[in-house]
């Protein structure tokens, strides 16, 4: 029972520095990258060691991000992290269902995962929480293309990705 604990707390560390690593290495580049890897982590995080180091990784991301500078106001960060929570409790009530095969289930995760974290977000940040801030217009607009449609874009090629994967890590990690 310990050693499962401690090899799970190892496993979460790992991730979350995964997650730091790709954050600071992309962040010179598209928020689509950024934005697809981070995805595509926190789907292979909850699919592979669970929904607990899934959830722990889900929620730091948006922090991790702050402190490197690439993330958004403190204001958008707890509904990033919901959004995140959706996306990979999604995946893994989805994900670990055999809907017809395994396959089957990773896209079907894949759909709703994505569609879910697009609208969760999109209503909390576009629809409360920008018009409650009082930003200025050309602000307010910048941010709420980057919470809508291209978060469902990110999540999608994360969980393309991830469908592509994950078989094959699953695999790996049971020898």
């Amino acid at each position: 029972m310990q050693g499962s604990k401690i090899r799970l707390i190892t496993a979460t560390a790992i991730m979350t520095a995964l997650l730091v690593t790709v954050h600071f290495v992309t962040a010179q580049f598209s928020p689509f990258v950024t934005g697809s890897a981070v995805n595509l982590i926190l789907i292979i995080t909850v699919m592979v060691y669970g929904f607990w180091p899934g959830f722990a990784v889900a929620a730091i991301s948006p922090v991790i991000a702050k402190f490197l500078s690439i993330g958004p106001m403190w204001e958008i960060i707890p509904c990033i992290m919901l959004g995140n929570v959706v996306l990979i409790t999604l995946w893994r009530l989805v994900g670990s269902a055999r809907i017809v095969n395994r396959l089957v289930s990773y896209i079907c995760a894949l759909v709703a995962a994505s569609v879910c974290k697009f609208a969760v977000l999109y209503y909390s940040v576009v629809v409360l929480v920008i018009p409650l801030l009082g930003l200025a217009e050309g602000v307010a607009s910048k941010m709420s293309v980057l919470f809508s449609v291209q978060q469902l874009i990110t999540a999608s090629i994360g969980g393309a990705l991830a469908v592509i994967i994950l078989p094959t890590l699953k695999k790996s990690m049971e020898r």
